[in-house]
């Protein structure tokens, strides 16, 4: 029930249109139910007695009563479909506004696949079955009720027998529904599998073709495809045994009643045009009884994505505002002290151990370390994209926790791994950085990345249109760009986490001249595999498995840590890269 209230707080602007629907829907059922009766009056008291006036007027009353109906039917429509489109939208602004909230421990609960599907079809899920309820929902029920007091007000005797036919059904839809709902909640988890297949291959595309992989994939997506299908099938094995009971119900009902009226039209118990008003009747319920079992189909369809939906809504982010947040950084000293950092609570070995450092405002610090070192982890505690298990990281001389985290994080730009662009221009994607950035700020920022260059041999320059996630620039060009991005919120630290890897070495060498003679007061944090990227930083950290090895000069590590030696000479030797030495 909590759920549904949720859901149902997001009609929000739209609740006139919900109040509407069902009240337009009741008006369209008392004029369905008043055709029976007024075809009833011209049967009897017009043409059976002859009398053409009583079937003029009566008529002219038939045909205003539908158009209103009518009317009724489409006003209904109308508002039922601004209503749940309405909740539709509401539903998706809110769950994309309140995952912008959540942390990055918070997005590693969800699958990417899994929100793009709760954004999508869970929500279609539930819009549909909110349209149905405005409308069907009151329809149906008011309409049956109706159409069995006008039956019984003809005829209890014959209405007795819809009676019975109404309850044999409830009974009848209730265990289809049992079963039915059941299958339901396990088919729409199937769908993230599908997205997943779908966003991944996509998205990879071009190394699927590289490796010739199409067929395999194509087996993948057949297995989740599959899968949704079998899911699907099974439920409607379920609910399809409610249209041959329905029809069933149906015919028996109309003989029962046929034979039942004719025998009292002959002794004297009831008129011809009572009985067309009871068969007239027979069929409105039974067919909204039909109409019930489908909203109760696609409510059981739609309890599975309320429930996917309200666990996005309700997800509390890990990382809170402190009551009265500290709104400047003061500067780009870094201290760690005894820090512990483990993705999930309760993990047998945390990914930081034992980690105490610090770092001088506008220092250059290089991180040196194997695959799995901790190296990301550690500096994505610096701007709390994740908070620590034990010990405290200290920027500005505040702990992190203090800060209001745009503030920090607005101060503390980070060039992540896994480089991203978005659809737009290049100077869109700049902006990224400052909203507000002037194309001389633009271009300045590209220079000191070393970006200037290849943007000047675009044809339409800083105009030119950069593909979803950067796919018509190269490895290299992203990472600039990115680079570039990063310096426009002139942050106090700086982070580049293997952000040069895919840069030549010239390149690589010419951006870091440009870090140390522009931006000199910035505390500059470099990840690198290439001890070249980082042997003229101030210091350098050699991260060997969670825990700091060593933390010193290049020339000092090269006398005393032995990790730092075996690297510098296997890569000045030419013999291989740092991992290497673990056989990759």
């Amino acid at each position: 029930m909590e759920q549904i209230k949720r859901i149902l707080h997001e009609v929000k602007e739209f609740k006139v249109a919900a109040v509407l629907t069902p009240l337009f829907m009741l008006l369209e059922v008392f004029c369905e139910t008043l055709i029976p009766y007024l075809m009833s009056s011209i049967i009897d008291d017009g043409v059976e007695a002859g009398n053409m006036q009583h079937i003029f007027i009566v008529g002219l009353l038939m045909i205003v009563v539908a158009g209103v109906g009518l009317f009724g039917g489409i006003a209904g429509g109308v508002f039922g479909a601004k209503a749940s489109t309405g909740l539709a939208r509401n539903l998706r602004e809110s769950m994309f506004n309140h995952i912008q909230t959540f942390s990055f421990s918070n997005i590693d609960r969800f699958s990417t696949a899994g929100l793009v599907t709760r954004l999508t079809t869970d929500v279609t899920n539930v819009q549909n079955s909110f349209q149905m309820c405005l409308r069907m929902a009151m329809r149906a029920p008011a309409s049956l009720v109706c159409a069995l007091v006008m039956a019984f007000s003809i005829n209890a005797k014959i209405s007795m027998v819809y009676l019975v036919a109404v309850i044999l059904l409830a009974i009848v839809l209730f265990f289809i529904i049992r079963r039915a709902t059941a299958t339901f909640k396990e088919a729409f988890p199937k769908y993230d599998a599908l997205n997943a297949s779908v966003q991944e291959n996509v998205s990879a595309i071009r190394v699927v073709k590289a490796y010739v992989r199409e067929e395999e994939e194509t087996k993948k997506f057949h297995k989740a495809s599959k899968a949704i299908r079998d899911i699907f099938t099974k439920a409607e094995k379920n609910v399809i045994i409610n249209q041959p009971v329905m029809q069933l119900t149906v015919y028996t009902c109309i003989i029962l009643i046929s034979w039942l009226g004719a025998k009292m039209i002959v002794g004297g118990e009831l008129s011809t045009g009572e009985l067309m008003s009871l068969l007239a009747y027979c069929m409105n319920i039974l067919m909204n009884l039909m109409m019930l079992s489908m909203i109760f189909v696609m409510l059981s369809m739609s309890t599975a994505s309320v429930n996917r939906i309200y666990e996005v809504l309700t997800e509390e982010s890990d990382l809170v505002n402190p009551e009265k947040p500290v709104m400047e950084v003061a500067d780009g000293s870094i201290v760690f002290k005894n820090v512990e950092f483990a993705y999930k609570e309760g993990a047998e070995e945390p990914i930081l151990k034992d980690i105490d450092l610090e770092i001088k405002s506008g220092e250059t610090i290089g991180i040196l370390g194997g695959t799995g070192s901790g190296k990301t982890s550690l500096v994505n505690l610096i701007s709390r994209l994740y908070d620590t298990t034990k010990g405290e990281v200290i920027v500005g001389g505040r702990n992190v926790k203090e800060y209001d985290m745009e503030a920090l994080r607005n101060q503390v730009s980070v060039v992540l791994q896994s480089n991203v662009l978005f659809a737009g221009s290049i100077y869109e994607n700049l902006r990224w950085g400052d909203e507000n950035a002037t194309e001389e700020e633009c271009r300045r920022a590209c220079q000191l990345a070393c970006a200037d260059e290849f943007i000047s041999r675009f044809p339409d320059g800083y105009e030119t249109h950069i593909e979803q996630g950067g796919t018509n620039v190269s490895g290299g060009q992203k990472q600039r760009l990115c680079i570039a991005r990063a310096l426009l919120k002139k942050p106090k630290i700086l982070i580049l986490d293997d952000s040069t890897s895919a840069v030549d070495t010239a390149t690589d060498a010419k951006i870091r001249k440009a870090f140390r003679e522009a931006i000199p007061g910035t505390t500059k944090i470099i990840i690198a595999q290439r001890i070249s990227s980082i042997q003229d930083a101030d210091r350098i950290i050699v991260m060997d498995d969670g825990k700091i090895d060593a933390f010193d000069t290049h020339e000092r590590l090269l006398e005393t840590n032995e990790i730092y030696r075996e690297v510098f000479e296997s890569q000045t030797g030419g013999d291989g890269d740092f991992d290497e030495k673990e056989g990759c």
